[in-house]
């Protein structure tokens, strides 16, 4: 059983595997550059990073 284009379904192309035509490879490329396709992530704190005071006035005097 041969690959599908993973954009349209077609049967993939040995030329632009795993995509079909290299219009379906431009497509998936343009999905990546305007973010459609996002990794999820969690920030994680470095621990150099010193807390912040706040900025609520709630130091001594």
């Amino acid at each position: 059983m041969a690959a599908k284009c993973p954009i349209c379904s077609k049967p993939a192309g040995p030329a632009y595997r795993p995509f079909c035509s290299r219009r379906c490879a431009d497509v998936d490329l343009q999905r990546w550059l305007v973010g459609r396709y996002a990794i999820p992530a969690e920030r994680e704190e470095d621990e150099d990073e010193t807390p912040r005071p706040s900025q609520g006035g709630d130091e001594p005097d």
